[in-house]
């Protein structure tokens, strides 16, 4: 009697699926998950020429590829201490200038502790970072731009990531190569996908 109303059972659920997917068939990749905690990534930059805001919104489609992800993109100058420390991760863009990062983004990293006060509790651990920058020529310092805004980050001891170039996401925007092309949007999303991963992986190892 037991097995009959286990059997019994089962059928119904199996039913059930295939009623409510029009007899479609389930595919073995669909996961059906708990609700859980969303993950969130600031996505923030300075852009003059538009050449940054089109990497930024290449990192958004990046991290918003991963299932769960929840994407603010926001200039620098439009982030709240709310946005800073409700997200688990923090990817930031600059232009070059002067070989380094604008102005206006070591402005933003000046206010995370005289306007949003991260010390003395370090409230950026353990959120995951990264960074993106773009420049006129193909040896402009992108890379040191790059490296500037994670030597900021780690200060912060957040786990810094990198994906479309060694250092992060770069793109070369003048002479040979105007504008960001096919593969620097690629690049650009390649570095938010890995981003939300490294992020998910922390924030579920966090979780008790």
């Amino acid at each position: 009697m037991k097995i009959f109303l286990e059997y019994v059972s089962w059928v119904t659920v199996v039913g059930m699926l295939v009623w409510c997917t029009g007899g479609a068939k389930v595919s073995a990749q669909t996961q059906i998950s708990p609700a859980g905690p969303a993950l969130q990534v600031l996505v923030t930059y300075h852009s003059l020429s538009g050449n940054t805001e089109q990497m930024a919104k290449g990192v958004r489609e990046g991290a918003q590829s991963v299932e769960g992800t929840r994407v603010l993109l926001k200039t620098v100058g439009q982030v709240t201490a709310k946005d800073l420390f409700g997200s688990d991760a923090v990817v930031v863009g600059s232009p070059v200038y002067w070989s380094n990062m604008s102005g206006e983004v070591k402005t933003f990293f000046d206010r995370w502790q005289f306007e949003f006060g991260v010390f003395p509790e370090f409230k950026m651990r353990n959120k995951v970072g990264a960074a993106f920058a773009t420049g006129g020529q193909v040896s402009s310092g992108k890379e040191v731009t790059m490296l500037t805004i994670l030597a900021a980050m780690l200060g912060n001891q957040m786990i810094v990531v990198s994906d479309g170039g060694a250092f992060g996401a770069s793109a070369t925007t003048e002479g040979e190569s105007p504008g960001i092309n096919d593969q620097e949007r690629a690049d650009a999303r390649a570095l938010g996908k890995r981003v939300a991963e490294v992020a998910w992986m922390v924030k579920r190892g966090q979780q008790p």
